[in-house]
């Protein structure tokens, strides 16, 4: 593309000049550099359908759920209010931030027009982009939160412009990602009509926030901001960018008012651990590696590399995700890693992955981009569905039938960051420094690469990966002749699980020492590998149709945790080359909880093309267990077939879980059935995880449950959130009348952590010919936490009974369990 005549019409409409974009490709920058994913064509069975689903599918989708929830309304909305015209609708929008969704999926869209020109999609986006020019305030605020009833904004913003963002206004936030959206649109297009409106709202920022004495000394209470900066730095060049975006990490930290939620509690070089909110947390990590890469602070290295060490050795789940902590979508300490319960934020995983793959980019050291790929086959991938058009926000490890994928979600972050990050994901398969070419993912495809000292390398690989572990490459330097050649070196990725290692740091490992080795060899002719930094190294005179075989042995194998773990000791989980595994109900017999696997139990890898869109699926027999008479436990044999643990949810809700109990210590005993867990339940209003009711899981006490550390069993529990101080009922309807004389209420109570309480107080009815009836001579009806609280009366002969409750004023409540005898 000639960029001269554009570089000429943005320096008439943004006030850019032409050194300012000459001094964009001077500044110093990583180490290792990406290999742009526009040079990258994938031709594979797994990734490129996947993309073309994101093109198809997901990003017209996200678009449409963008339109219908109001979302690109609230930028017409903004426009005509600056206009002064009357409008109807002043309520702001849902949450502050919901600007950034139509840019994230702007963003992924443009990513697409970079490789596969649409003229539609292009007149979509341009019509999006006049919208969001036309919300715009004259001195370049952006913030339709605001905007449209200035008065009146959103109730988590100030009375005026930034000064709520360290907590909630998230108006820096939005910025980022507008920023992220208009380099990529540039980038993609050529036109300057996003990126115009960038660059006036960040040189507002540049006015408004830094180290003068005129200026505001905040930190943006959600980063990404940090990040989008520097791209509008690597774009123009204007240093001013690049000062502010290291402005807003210094600051973080640096006076009263910081906490671990926003990673401010102290300055960002001095934390050693991951803490706080994670998708906040992998950003500013992200964007302190930006900075570091612009500006050689090695302070900045020296943090992020040992939160690194902490985040991955103690806090990484075997999938990849981070945030173990529903409460502040956060990290929790050390160890705790919950399954039933984990968050892992589909955000998170993204997250992860920028932050893991610009550290490769700093150190060229593979180890990055093992827990890279391990995030983005496993807890990454789940985030969306088969079909592009159902989600996860967050991405448990186990399941009780309370996961369910959502076509959207009122805070819909997690949809635009899938749009916009599988179209880039080419462009973290190979990278470049000098005369080395590194080779850090695997699938079928070609790339044609520009290497620093001059030489272009088309590069050819063909591979069933991650379901093969055979790939073959096919080297042509494009300018030499056959007879001459070019040298320089091929460094291929050897994954730590191809090499006995599960994940760096030691937090799992694998239960047994897999002997078939790697083997190399080019052109027919074994190599010796030898490792530097997880790579094997190939420096020769490359000729056109040089062949490279790589062999990654992928037997199954057993992972097991740190005995740190709690939540998995006694289990172990199934992975199979980069792919972790799971058992669903759907597969399993609608149980799987309650599975044994012995550890001696052979296991067997089957590819199957008609089930889920083609996988490797792993075979074996386990151990079932159920309650027999008294204390007694019923052992059954049973086949059970493992899924890779992406694919999980899209076959509807049941029982699923990544570890597996290989002692029945660990299993959870299938108990028989009752009046209650047999029953229909039914709400006067759903809530969330009504299944939880009568489950059969009885938690610890809920003084226990209040401590986010406690070792209890993981249990999930019903409730009305966000209602609050309203008459509820749930109810059962029995299989068939019967004469029950008793009930048992375990009430969820979240003291200190959430806004759940036992109710205010509640009572037993009964249905008789189509009527509820008060029971009579109840014994008590206690509000107690810690335990079951349990009423008698009078016998009734009934087909239903209600629970009637009046929750406390101002506070939510709800049920872990309910009895009924």
């Amino acid at each position: 593309m000639n960029r001269a005549p554009l570089l000429l019409a943005l320096s008439a409409t943004a006030g850019i000049s032409l050194s300012g974009f000459a001094g964009a490709t001077e500044a110093q920058n990583d180490p290792v550099k990406p290999v742009p994913f526009t040079a990258v064509h994938l031709n594979d069975q797994f990734w490129a359908p996947r993309i073309e689903t994101n093109r198809l599918f997901t990003i017209p989708f996200a678009f449409e759920q963008c339109e219908k929830s109001g979302r690109m309304d609230n930028f017409v909305r903004a426009a005509e209010a600056l206009q002064g015209k009357p409008f109807a609708n002043h309520a702001p929008p849902g949450y502050p931030f919901d600007d950034t969704d139509p840019y994230k999926v702007l963003e992924g869209a443009s990513y697409v027009l970079a490789v596969q020109p649409d003229h539609q999609l292009q007149a979509y986006l341009d019509a999006l982009i006049a919208k969001i020019a036309a919300a715009q305030e004259p001195d370049g605020y952006l913030y339709t939160a605001r905007t449209i009833d200035p008065q009146h904004p959103h109730a988590w913003s100030g009375s005026v412009r930034w000064l709520r963002d360290p907590d909630e206004s998230h108006e820096l936030y939005d910025s980022g990602h507008l920023f992220e959206a208009a380099v990529a649109h540039y980038q993609a297009t050529g036109k300057t009509n996003l990126l115009t409106v960038a660059l006036k709202n960040a040189d507002l920022l540049c006015q408004v926030f830094g180290p003068g004495t005129n200026q505001l000394h905040l930190w943006p209470g959600h980063e990404i901001v940090e990040m989008g900066l520097v791209k509008l730095y690597r774009a123009t060049g204007r240093q001013k960018y690049l000062d502010l975006a290291k402005y807003f990490i210094d600051v973080r930290g640096s006076h009263a008012g910081g906490d671990e939620y926003h990673q401010s509690l102290i300055p960002p070089v001095q934390q050693r651990e991951a803490v706080g909110h994670a998708v906040r947390a992998a950003y500013l990590y992200s964007g302190m590696a930006d900075v570091a890469a612009m500006t050689g602070d090695a302070t900045y290295t020296r943090a992020i590399d040992a939160i690194w060490d902490n985040a991955v050795g103690k806090k990484l789940y075997v999938t990849g995700g981070i945030g173990a902590m529903p409460d502040g979508e956060a990290f929790g300490p050390n160890y705790f890693l919950p399954n039933l319960n984990a968050y892992c934020e589909t955000c998170a995983a993204v997250g992860n992955d920028y932050w893991n793959a610009r550290l490769f980019l700093f150190h060229a050291d593979a180890r990055y981009v093992d827990v890279f790929e391990r995030t983005l086959y496993n807890g990454l991938l789940s985030g969306v569905s088969l079909d592009g058009k159902k989600f996860f926000y967050p991405n448990p490890l186990e399941s009780t039938g309370q996961s369910e994928r959502s076509p959207w979600f009122g805070c819909a972050c997690c949809p635009g960051n899938i749009t916009r990050f599988l179209p880039s994901l080419p462009g973290y398969f190979y990278a470049q420094q000098g005369d080395q070419l590194f080779v850090n993912l695997y699938a079928s495809g070609s790339a044609e690469i520009r290497l620093d000292n001059g030489q272009t390398v088309r590069v050819k690989q063909t591979t069933r990966y991650p379901w093969d572990g055979h790939i073959q490459l096919t080297v042509a330097p494009k300018s030499a002749g056959w007879f001459k050649g070019s040298r320089f070196t091929l460094k291929l990725r050897i994954p730590g699980w191809a090499r006995n290692e599960a994940v760096p740091g030691g937090l799992y490992r694998f239960a047994d020492e897999n002997p078939e080795p790697v083997t190399l060899s080019v052109n027919g002719r074994a190599v010796p590998i030898q490792l530097d930094k997880g790579y094997a190294s190939l420096s020769r005179q490359w000729r056109k149709g040089d062949r490279v075989e790589l062999d990654l042995p992928m037997p199954v194998r057993r992972v097991l945790a740190d005995e740190r773990v709690q939540a998995d000791r006694g289990r172990v989980a199934l992975q199979r080359g980069p792919i972790v595994y799971c058992l669903e109900w759907t597969d399993n017999q609608g149980t799987v909880r309650n599975l044994v696997l012995p550890d001696l139990e052979p296991l067997q890898a089957v590819f199957v093309q008609s089930l889920l869109n083609g996988v490797e699926v792993i075979q074996g027999r386990a151990l079932s267990l159920s309650a027999g008479d008294g204390d007694a436990i019923v052992r059954t044999p049973r086949d059970f077939k493992a899924i890779p643990y992406y694919a999980w949810a899209n076959r509807g809700r049941g029982e699923m879980t990544v570890w597996i109990a290989n002692s029945e210590k660990s299993a959870n005993v299938l108990p028989k059935p009752t009046i209650a867990s047999t029953s229909k339940v039914t709400l006067s209003h759903p809530g969330t995880h009504p299944e939880a009711i009568n489950d059969q899981l009885v938690p610890h006490p809920s003084a226990d449950q209040k401590n986010v550390f406690f070792s209890g069993p993981e249990i999930t529990p019903f409730h009305w959130w966000p209602r609050k101080g309203t008459p509820e009922w749930v109810q059962y309807e029995f299989q068939q009348p019967a004469r029950v004389s008793a009930v048992e209420a375990y009430w969820f109570d979240d003291t200190n952590k959430g806004e759940c309480r036992v109710p205010q107080s509640w009572r037993v009815s009964y249905r008789v010919n189509g009527e509820w009836k008060p029971v009579a001579n109840p014994s008590g009806y206690t509000c107690k936490t810690d335990g079951f609280n349990r009423t008698t009366f009078a016998p009734v002969a009934t087909d239903a009974l209600r629970l009637e409750i009046q929750l406390q004023q101002n506070w939510s409540g709800g049920i872990y369990e309910w009895r009924v005898e």
